[in-house]
C-alpha cells in the first residue's frame, strides 16, 4: 500500500509532556513520524514533523491532531506532501560576517546561497551598537549544507569578495574541519 506523509507545524508554550502526547496521538492514528525538528525560543517551542502513514491514516491524523492542538492551546498547520528526502547533512559550513548594519546585507548573502541551491538550515542574527563610532553593528551566523557538485573554494572565494563588496568581514569554517582559533563562547 502506498505511503502517504504529513508535514505539520506546531508553536506554543514549552510544557512538560507535549511532544510525548503528540507522539502517542501519531501512534493512535497508526502512522510513524519519519523526522521533526523542535526549537525553544524562551518559554516557547516550535516544531515541525513529517509523519507517514496510510492514506486512512494520515486522514484519521488530520482528524485527530487538531483537537490534541487545541487542548493543548497549541497553533497548528497541517499540509500533505508526496514525498519526503532527508536533507544532506553531510557537508556543513558554518558563516558569520558582521560589520555595519545596512538594509540588504541579509538578503545579498542568503541570496548568495540561494543561486548556489544551498540549504540554509540555522541562521541567527544580532544588532548593537559600536561603542567606539556609536554606529549599529550587526553579526550574523548560519549552518549552509551545500550541494554534493559545489566547489566549496570556489564559493569561499567568491564569498569573501561578496563580504568585501558589502563591506563587512566574514568566515567559512568547514564543521568536518576544526577551527583551532574559534570562539566557542556564545552571544
Amino acid at each position: 500500500m502506498p505511503k502517504h506523509q504529513l508535514i505539520v507545524t506546531i508553536l506554543g508554550t514549552d510544557n512538560s509532556g507535549i511532544l510525548s502526547e503528540i507522539a502517542t496521538t501519531v501512534s493512535e492514528a497508526q502512522c510513524n513520524i519519519l523526522d521533526s525538528r523542535q526549537a525553544i525560543y524562551g518559554k516557547e517551542f516550535s516544531l515541525t514533523m513529517i509523519i507517514e502513514g496510510t492514506q486512512s491514516a494520515i486522514t484519521k491524523a488530520e482528524c485527530i491532531l487538531p483537537a490534541l492542538f487545541q487542548r493543548l492551546d497549541l497553533l497548528s498547520m497541517m499540509k500533505r506532501t508526496s514525498h519526503h528526502e532527508k536533507q544532506n547533512l553531510a557537508h556543513l559550513f558554518n558563516v558569520e560576517f558582521s560589520g555595519e548594519d545596512a538594509a540588504g546585507l541579509i538578503k545579498e548573502v542568503t541570496g548568495f546561497f540561494a543561486e548556489r541551491q544551498a540549504m540554509l538550515s540555522a541562521f541567527r542574527q544580532r544588532t548593537y551598537k559600536d561603542k567606539a563610532t556609536g554606529k549599529d553593528n550587526m553579526q550574523c551566523k548560519f549552518v549552509v549544507s551545500l550541494p554534493p557538485n559545489e566547489n566549496v573554494d570556489d564559493l569561499e572565494s567568491d564569498l569573501m569578495a561578496l563580504f568585501t563588496s558589502l563591506n563587512v568581514t566574514g568566515k567559512v569554517q568547514d564543521t568536518q574541519k576544526k577551527d583551532p582559533n574559534e570562539n566557542v563562547t556564545s552571544w
